[in-house]
């Protein structure tokens, strides 16, 4: 149900309310470290706790790694209004002052301390059904660690280690020992995890699978990034000791495509909310071919296995994060009325698309048309009403648009066009700041099949993902899984750490410079800033800045990311 989220993180937050029993000095109400975690329903609470995590840091998604990866890539803008630096700061790696990107470091580290919490006192509760379920706790915990280091080791570059819940202040760890921690928490969940098929497990929620997944994306970023043959691992006296093998991670890809019951979604149009059951039969591109998407009605996609979860319970009292705020701030921008961008609502306009992913994907698979127009809006042709320039202040305005993590409109029963779907299925409020619930799927089934293809080197596993688009089968060559992780994955956040781990980054980020742009409605084109996207990335490696205030709060141990922290490398405007 989407309102399980909010309920149990609203469990979790009781936890941090107590009163005051003069009578008695034992405290029955308040939960610290003596007390917590004693049972079952303690430890679930923990677990939800961290992922709460996520939620916390969709409630700023324009500070995230998910946004920035997105923005940063090539087949993206930065958009916005004019005020709005901060987008078109993070897609031409320029800063945009002094902690842009601070609220994602401090959400994610208080993840951090509560998965570090979780994995030192979670054998201490009583009552747990079976190991099973012991472990498939502890796992979780460490597939978070994992995830969240993950994140933060790809904005940020090297950052403190920290693993225990102790009160510290750490310079940045080298990136070895980073990637070690995170493989040997990920190695930890693969082994400690039920084999259970993923839907026994309840939805939301890390598996086996999903680490083996998560393994396999780390060991390709790190030993691509960094030019390594192996992903280090932490000895038992807590150095760097031991590996895992390309081998390993091939292996634990095929346990995961043999035993996980995960599969690809029949049609891929299936996967995207504007399928919904209220919007598909009005809606050109989709209306008489019998599209269903898997989310109807709280339906579980067989090809998620890492997301994360929405509900219709966000408000601004508690946070806006239980709403899917990415989808906000990647609509369409103008405030024009509903029916002139049906079936797409209206956002914040962060993310334009840039032509050349369109006109790539004609060239390369001019056939490939399920997936292209499934996943990119040609505003000319699809949407005719639309007005360019926004609030007649649109930065790097294209004609193209994405649709994966788009607000979805619908008609309700007198033809009116509601803001989103969800207010017709879940009886969500009309609010288009508010009323967006699709999840963010992290990793999908498809991915899976890709790296394996990547990582054996062999075309079957690839082309399981062309046939399911239409398309006739290809070789295996390194520009065939390039263009096919390009094209199936587009806007799921995973082009970034490609580009970067492929060392082509800085040669396709400096073809974005002279596409077609309009700005404040007026044909321009697009240009680099800082030396250019090129001088940038290479500057940066890709690396985002550590929040100024963040260093101070160190004392001067933790230093300034190389390429920041000087005037050239200020976004102030664009000119």
């Amino acid at each position: 149900m989407k309102n399980i989220l909010f309920i149990l993180v609203f469990a979790v937050s009781l936890l941090l309310m107590s009163c005051e029993d003069f009578l008695d000095t034992t405290n029955y109400t308040k939960k610290d470290t003596s007390n917590y975690p004693e049972t079952v329903t303690d430890a679930e609470q923990m677990i939800t706790g961290i992922y709460s995590n996520l939620s916390y840091a969709s409630a700023a998604p324009h500070t995230s790694y998910f946004y920035a990866a997105e923005l940063a890539s090539d087949d993206r803008f930065g958009g916005g209004g004019e005020n709005d630096k901060l987008m078109q700061s993070l897609d031409l790696l320029m800063n945009n002052g002094s902690n842009m990107v601070e609220e994602f470091w401090k959400v994610r580290y208080t993840g951090i301390f509560r998965a570090n919490m979780a994995l030192e006192t979670l054998d201490n509760c009583e009552g747990y059904e079976s190991e099973d379920q012991r472990n498939q706790m502890k796992g979780e915990a460490y597939f978070m660690r994992a995830f969240f280091y993950h994140e933060m080791a790809s904005f940020y570059g090297e950052v403190p280690l920290i693993v225990t819940t102790e009160a510290v202040n750490l310079p940045k760890a080298p990136a070895e020992e980073i990637y070690a921690q995170i493989a040997s928490d990920l190695k930890n969940a693969i082994e400690i995890m039920p084999s259970k098929i993923y839907s026994s497990i309840s939805a939301g929620h890390a598996t086996k699978w999903s680490a083996e997944a998560l393994m396999a994306r780390v060991f390709l970023f790190y030993t691509g990034f960094y030019g390594k043959d192996a992903l280090p691992l932490v000895g038992e006296d807590g150095t760097i000791s031991g590996s895992v093998s390309k081998s390993e991670v091939v292996s634990w890809l095929e346990d995961c495509i043999s035993n996980s019951g995960h599969e690809l979604v029949g049609d891929f149009r299936n996967l995207w909310s504007y399928t919904n059951r209220y919007t598909v039969e009005d809606y050109d591109f989709t209306k008489g071919q019998g599209l269903e998407w898997v989310e109807n009605d709280n339906g579980v996609n067989p090809e998620t296995m890492f997301a994360i979860k929405f509900s219709n319970f966000p408000d601004w009292g508690t946070t806006i994060g239980y709403s899917n705020q990415y989808a906000l701030h990647f609509g369409l921008r103008g405030g024009q009325p509903l029916e002139n961008t049906f079936p797409f609502g209206q956002g914040w306009g962060a993310g334009p698309v840039s032509p050349v992913i369109w006109n790539k994907w004609v060239q390369a698979e001019p056939t490939d048309t399920i997936r292209r127009e499934g996943s990119i809006i040609n505003l000319p042709v699809e949407l005719p009403g639309y007005a360019k320039g926004g609030w007649a202040d649109f930065i790097q305005e294209t004609d193209y648009w994405q649709k994966k993590y788009s607000p979805v409109s619908a008609k309700d029963e007198d033809g009116g066009v509601v803001s989103s779907y969800s207010v017709l299925m879940y009886g969500t409020e009309d609010n288009f700041q508010l009323d967006n619930t699709q999840d963010i799927v992290l990793i999908r089934y498809a991915d899976v099949l890709l790296m394996h293809s990547e990582l054996t080197e062999t075309a079957t596993n690839m082309n399981l993902v062309r046939e399911r688009a239409g398309l006739e089968d290809k070789p295996y060559s390194m520009e065939n899984i390039q263009n096919e992780r390009r094209w199936e994955l587009a806007f799921e956040g995973v082009r970034w750490n490609d580009i970067r781990r492929w060392g082509i980054a800085s040669t396709v980020l400096e073809n974005q410079i002279g596409q077609k742009v309009y700005t404040k409605g007026n044909d321009d084109v697009n240009k680099g800033f800082g030396g250019g996207y090129a001088a940038r990335y290479n500057e940066t490696k890709g690396f985002f800045p550590i929040p100024e205030s963040q260093i101070s709060l160190s004392d001067g141990v933790l230093e300034q990311n190389a390429g920041w922290g000087t005037p050239a490398a200020e976004y102030t405007g664009w000119k």
